[in-house]
């Protein structure tokens, strides 16, 4: 068997890897010519597959920009970014644009699978009449299915290999030739009817989510208000077994899921004359954060006597999520720019984000991050930082995080 991925990204790369594990051999296609590079040289850039992963099936992946190559294979899995639009609407150039390259050389028989997060309906409505240029009929001479990929990064314990993977083709043959390729990588498949089912399986989880993380940081704002602990009010609520399900506050979303996905389905909604309202409304709350987060910091200097300009914060963590270097989306950027705005002098400490590229700043040693630090700023928790010794040794520590909840320094101020 042969296999094709195109887009060699975080979702590509560990997946054309895991192909290459079980003896696969794969045809990679990326216009990157630097990941091209990279894979030659048995140099990951993806923190979920590391150097000796990769160099231990570099042998079964070729690295190409060439899609005729594609020609050859069985089964092609497309793997093209979704992003927003500067309008914060779908951007699906990037994939259409994979799309019709692949149509250009598509033959018959071959197994089309979709993995890019999208709005329901793509798949049928425009990936497979852009297919169908080949001269090639979808469903007859060619199989499609939609299959959404659900990689957390950085997360070890659900990996692509136990993580339920959803499949749904344009028809039930679509369904079943690409439910036997994934049985080669996954230990459990599940079936769906249509395209348009995944399709919104997969918004629907990270909508799940976003509208979660949006009631608890309305309520961190309201309780802020309130004079009400928010963490102890998440612990109390976490203790009853059943019918909740615990999510923390924080200083807004990142990634390219979380903050995306949900309005895919509302610009896919407003076709169908529905406003999404809840859904919208989440992402509102959620893009507020960093705003609320910057507004409590200059309260927390001010009842110091002290004023945000002139200060100097150091920021612990920039990566969206912990555990992970990926700065997409991550609300550190905006509440960086803020503080800026506001004249800080910002310094920061993230050893998985040597820099900041746009703001002209690299990752300081931890030490040298707090020393003459005005006020400790926790945004993201990495492992192996001991939060509760700085909560003792810097005079203000603003945790965004949660993570000093045990210190009883004085000078800790929680979200």
């Amino acid at each position: 068997m042969r296999v094709g991925v195109i887009g060699l990204g975080y979702v590509g790369l560990p997946l054309a890897a895991a192909f290459a594990q079980q003896d696969v051999d794969v045809v990679g296609v990326d216009r990157d010519e630097s990941r091209l590079a990279a894979i030659t040289a048995g140099r990951s850039y993806i923190e979920d597959l590391d150097d000796a992963g990769l160099a231990a099936v570099a042998a079964r992946i070729t690295p190409t920009s060439d899609y005729t190559l594609l020609g050859d294979v069985e089964a092609i899995l497309i793997c093209a970014p979704t992003p927003l639009s500067a309008n914060r609407e779908p951007d699906l150039e990037p994939l259409m644009g994979a799309v019709r390259a692949l149509s250009a050389v598509l033959r018959a028989g071959q197994l089309v699978v979709v993995e890019s997060t999208t709005y329901p309906g793509t798949t049928r409505e425009l990936i497979a009449p852009a297919l169908e240029q080949s001269g090639l009929r979808a469903g007859s001479d060619f199989h499609l299915a939609f299959s959404p990929e659900r990689v957390d990064p950085g997360r070890t314990d659900f990996t692509l290999r136990n993580t339920a993977k959803v499949i749904g083709g344009l028809t039930a043959a679509c369904t079943e030739r690409a439910q036997a390729l994934y049985r080669v990588i996954c230990d459990e498949i599940v079936c769906v009817s249509t395209p348009e089912a995944a399709e919104l399986s997969k918004l629907l989880e990270n909508i799940f989510r976003a509208v979660n993380i949006a009631l608890v940081n309305e309520l961190a704002m309201l309780t802020d208000r309130m004079g009400i602990d928010i963490w102890e009010v998440v612990d109390a609520a976490s203790s009853k077994p059943y019918g909740f399900m615990r999510f923390e506050p924080g200083p807004g979303m990142g990634g390219h899921c979380l903050p995306v996905d949900p309005f895919y389905l509302a610009w896919r909604a407003r076709e169908f004359d529905m406003s999404t309202e809840f859904i919208e409304l989440a992402g509102k709350v959620n893009q507020q954060m960093p705003y609320h987060c910057v507004a409590k910091l200059q309260r927390v200097l001010n009842e110091r006597s002290l004023a945000v300009r002139g200060a100097r914060i150091a920021v612990l963590g920039v990566a969206y999520k912990p555990e992970v270097g990926d700065m997409r989306e991550s609300p550190a950027t905006k509440i960086i720019a803020l503080l800026r705005e506001l004249g800080a002098e910002v310094v920061y400490h993230d050893a998985r984000v040597p820099a900041l590229e746009e703001f002209d700043l690299r990752s300081l040693p931890l030490q040298e991050a707090l020393d003459g630090a005005t006020l400790a700023l926790i945004v993201t928790a990495h492992s192996g930082i001991d939060y509760d010794a700085i909560a003792e040794s810097v005079d203000c520590v603003f945790d965004l995080r949660g993570v000093t909840q045990a210190s009883a320094s004085r000078g800790v101020v929680h979200l």
